[in-house]
């Protein structure tokens, strides 16, 4: 047997292989395609909209009811709304009651009734004047005006209506009792006059007075 008769079968086999493998990859093709239409099919489905079943709720009656609502004024008479009246008085404060006017003597200081002589109180003095012009009138020398501001100063600082309330003396040189003063021992001319008797009578001159008042701090 020569080596071309074993050649033609192997080349019948062949053939026939060929037709087999087409047929395969027929099938496999197929079922590739069937496989896809399988799983795109159901994700199809389930995109498209699925049907709404209209249920009548509450709230969806409700809300038609509103939309249908129609609201015309036009032509509408509105009734005026009637409200309680009142009236508002207002009454003024009462004016403010006057001060009542304070005593003439209420600023001046309290003494004794004996020191004035009297049973009405002191007179208490209310004109003016300054110190040179009361020693002028009292008839004190203008040389012992030194003398006489000097005692005068620390005995009642010049103020005629001075009183001191332990011993009752009075006035511008504090006269004690006050009583002893002719006239008024709270005008200051009457008190000086009384003084300056006081002070040459008792130590002989207003310098002698101003030395023990040194000496003794009163006089």
């Amino acid at each position: 047997m020569t080596r071309s008769a074993f050649r033609k079968p192997e080349a019948k086999n062949s053939s026939h292989r060929t037709s087999r493998r087409r047929l395969t990859g027929t099938f496999a093709a197929f079922a590739v395609v069937a496989l896809s239409a399988a799983i795109v099919a159901p994700t199809g489905m389930a995109l498209a909209d699925p049907p709404i079943a209209e249920l009548e709720t509450s709230f969806s009656l409700a809300a038609q009811d509103t939309q249908d609502l129609t609201v015309t004024a036009e032509g509408a008479t509105i009734e005026p709304t009637k409200r309680g009246a009142y009236d508002v008085y207002v009454t003024p404060p009462p004016p403010p009651p006057k001060p009542e006017p304070a005593p003439a003597d209420a600023a001046k200081p309290e003494s004794n009734d004996s020191d004035s002589g009297g049973g009405a109180g002191p007179m208490y003095y209310t004109g003016g004047g300054a110190p040179a012009e009361w020693m002028a009138a009292a008839g004190i020398a203008s040389s012992d005006w030194g003398y006489v501001d000097y005692v005068v100063s620390r005995e009642s600082g010049w103020n005629p209506n001075a009183t001191n309330s332990s011993s009752g003396a009075c006035g511008l040189v504090q006269a004690y009792p006050c009583s002893k003063v002719p006239g008024n021992g709270y005008d200051p001319v009457d008190n000086l006059r009384w003084g300056n008797g006081y002070a040459v009578g008792r130590y002989g001159s207003w310098q002698a007075a101003v030395t023990f008042w040194k000496n003794n701090n009163w006089w």
